[in-house]
């Protein structure tokens, strides 16, 4: 009853690695534009994917707003 493709059928998110959103995001983006929507340092300062991925994975508000850009920058790629 637990098997992963049932765990979680809603979720767009489920199986996509934190960094496979943070590399999206970044060529869709951009590190600079990415940086002025959401506005946190690891994208501002020097930013590197490694570094994004430490920060994203010990601060939840952060990881959802980078989420919410990422199904956002989904849809609007759709819409292109």
């Amino acid at each position: 009853m637990n098997s992963e493709s049932n765990s979680q059928p809603n979720n767009p998110l489920h199986g996509i690695k934190l960094a496979d959103i943070v590399n999206h995001l970044v060529e869709f983006y951009g590190w600079e534009e990415l940086g002025e929507r959401i506005n946190i340092r690891c994208f501002t300062h020097d930013p590197s994917i490694n570094s994004s991925l430490k920060f994203l994975r010990k601060t939840p508000w952060a990881r959802e707003r980078v989420e919410g850009l990422y199904l956002k920058s989904l849809r609007d790629a759709k819409k292109k």
